[in-house]
């Protein structure tokens, strides 16, 4: 296998995936083009805010390769974004938010707190977005617990990756949308205790793996995240980005993926430009 040059904060994940053997090299000309894009679709109970907000998403996006899915969620003023929701994207590691849901949800059920070892590999991996540690916690709990997680949580369009293989799970926006505003607002299936967990470790990521959809974002808001980057022999590079941004008035969530990536930063440069958009516009409309 030829080597290549891989960028420093993408080595680890990237390692793994190689050891895993689920990454092939690129070769030049392997990514296909972007297919014509649908429209965004955007809905809100604040006059002109959805309009905006479609229109500058859209010139966000223009002119750039990537294959774009997003969903923008926010309460304050009921506003609501996607564009490809429901299209299934390799996760990369943005599945360890999932994965952390599912061994909080699982030990709900009887009433127990974390062991300081699934304490500190539930850190690294969302922290620090460790693959040992999340390989240890998805072996842990198996696929019945997941799945079993993924059916209470709603994510129905979510499967999970096949032997071992967590990062080739199949994620969509709308369904990380979902997970979102579980681990964001009162519900049944994540109680406040993991909520508040899983929240501090996202709001923990390490400075360098603070790039995505924090890009823009107000001053005044908490901002909770975690991204994903992984490239294979088809559509290029898969990065992703999904966060909550809460605190001082805010409480909105944007979920961003993209394939058919060439290089690992056109995938940051196109969630960081709808970001940006939406952040603007939802800061303008007092969100």
């Amino acid at each position: 296998m030829t080597h290549q040059r891989i960028p420093r904060r993408a080595r680890g994940p990237l390692a793994a995936a190689l050891a895993a053997g689920v990454l092939v090299p690129v070769t030049a000309g392997a990514a296909p083009a972007a297919a014509a894009a649908p429209a965004v679709a955007c809905t809100s109970d604040k006059t002109g805010l959805g309009a905006r907000l479609a229109q500058d998403i859209t010139a966000s996006l223009k002119g750039r390769k990537s294959t774009t899915a997003l969903a923008v969620h926010d309460r304050t003023t009921n506003t609501r974004c996607t564009l490809r929701a429901t299209q299934q994207y390799d996760s990369a590691s943005v599945v360890k938010v999932t994965v952390l849901a599912t061994l909080l949800w699982d030990a709900q059920k009887t009433n127990r707190k974390l062991t300081k070892r699934e304490t500190d590999l539930a850190t690294a991996m969302i922290t620090k977005s460790d693959n040992a540690s999340t390989s240890a916690l998805w072996k842990q709990l198996g696929p019945t617990k997941v799945k079993g997680f993924l059916k209470a949580a709603g994510m129905t369009r979510t499967v999970p990756g096949a032997r071992g293989s967590w990062g080739l799970t199949q994620i969509t926006a709308q369904d990380e949308k979902q997970l979102l505003s579980l681990i964001t607002a009162k519900n049944t299936v994540l109680g406040a205790n993991s909520r508040a967990f899983i929240l501090d470790r996202m709001g923990k990521v390490v400075t360098s793996q603070r790039w995505g959809v924090p890009a823009g974002a107000p001053a005044t808001a908490t901002v909770q995240l975690k991204n994903g980057w992984l490239q294979r022999s088809t559509h290029g590079w898969r990065v992703h980005s999904v966060g909550a941004f809460t605190g001082k008035g805010h409480d909105y969530t944007i979920t961003v993926l993209t394939h058919d990536n060439k290089t690992m930063n056109d995938g940051i440069n196109t969630i960081q430009a709808v970001a940006r958009a939406v952040h603007k516009d939802l800061v303008q409309a007092g969100a």
